[in-house]
């Protein structure tokens, strides 16, 4: 029971302590309110004048160089690997033959095939011959006329067959990874080549609405690669999405001419795109942290009358970094309060910090 009884004791001294303890906090905060209010009176707040001035939209964004074109080229014949014509690093051109696999079958379907379709359009010539004397019907020469079709078909399908055993290159470009070897077998879509056309790269980059607004296709880009610290690439903008990502920001993608540079940069290289606008039209502008709230509010406070914050609705525009465009609502030489809003009202006495 004693030990009981100290506890309770303990509790209450301490529940006593931190109620002591605020309302002390408490004296302390309203003594030093009234020590303010006991001088002017007045919310001391800080001021810019507003003028005109050119807004700086330069901006950089990293990305990593892509090929022109990067494809993986796959066997769509089944055979047995006759022979490799080129290696890995050799520059191939479109239409060159690369690799042939073995082709006997393909080529007894093919001589198969055409000599169906051959016999075929004999029978075809013989009865159609034979239908103006009334030897046949209609309906043997439709027959007929529909079997030459299809055993056209199948001869396509078997000269295409035979024509996919030399393995040719799609595009231009460099054999970036070789994956047979002589006498392997190439199942229909196995792994054959790798090529890579360099000669021209992508940088895929991303813009977000204010920035986007000001690009355009064909637009000029300057593009700096680490690894070549005193140069600077030109590339111009190829594409730029009609819609906003995840992020709400927009793909662009930009192009550069490597024959320009010897083919000296490598798909994969790391490189920033660097948007330069030059001088822009002065407009005016405030900070951020001059609108009461947010920037959605279009509110800020301006001293129309020595001493007083008036509370004035404007139109804000486009943000740039901490500085917000006023299309509307401001004239240049007023004067717009930046800090102190919070402590503020419409008609709130006000001292300006030096």
């Amino acid at each position: 029971m004693k030990k009981i009884i100290i506890t309770v004791l303990v509790v209450a001294a301490a529940i006593g302590g931190i109620v002591w303890t605020l309302q002390n906090n408490k004296k302390e905060n309203q003594s030093k309110i009234d020590i303010v209010s006991k001088g002017t009176g007045a919310v001391p707040v800080k001021v810019m004048t507003v003028k005109r001035e050119a807004i700086n939209v330069d901006f950089a964004v990293n990305g990593k160089l892509a090929a022109n074109q990067d494809l993986m080229l796959i066997s769509e014949v089944n055979g047995r690997v006759l022979s490799i014509r080129v290696k890995e690093g050799d520059r191939v051109t479109q239409g060159q033959v690369l690799a042939t696999v073995e082709s006997t079958y393909s080529s007894l379907d093919y001589q198969a095939a055409n000599d169906a379709l051959q016999k075929l359009k004999v029978d075809q010539q013989r009865l159609t011959s034979a239908l103006k004397t009334g030897g046949v019907t209609q309906s043997q020469v439709d027959e007929i006329n529909l079997a030459v079709k299809n055993a056209e078909s199948q001869l396509a399908q078997a000269k295409k067959r035979l024509s996919d055993a030399s393995i040719k290159a799609p595009i231009s470009g460099i054999i970036n990874k070789k994956y047979i070897e002589v006498g392997s077998f190439a199942a229909a879509g196995t792994q054959l080549f790798n090529i890579v056309d360099v000669s021209s790269l992508k940088l895929n980059v991303t813009a977000n609405e204010r920035q986007v607004v000001q690009l355009g296709v064909g637009y000029k880009v300057d593009i700096t690669v680490p690894v070549f610290q005193d140069e600077t690439f030109t590339g111009a903008i190829s594409f730029i999405a009609p819609k906003a990502d995840n992020s709400l920001n927009y793909p662009i993608e930009i192009k550069l001419d490597n024959t320009k540079t010897k083919n000296k940069l490598k798909a994969g290289m790391y490189a920033s795109a660097e948007f330069k606008f030059g001088d822009q039209t002065p407009i005016i502008a405030i900070p951020r942290t001059a609108f009461v709230g947010s920037v959605n509010s279009g509110e800020v406070f301006v001293i129309e009358k020595e001493g007083v914050a008036t509370l004035r609705k404007v139109s804000p525009g486009a943000i740039f970094g901490e500085s917000v465009e006023i299309l509307g609502g401001l004239k240049e030489g007023e004067t717009v309060i930046t800090t102190g809003q919070i402590n503020l009202i419409n008609g709130t006495p006000i001292e300006v910090l030096k």
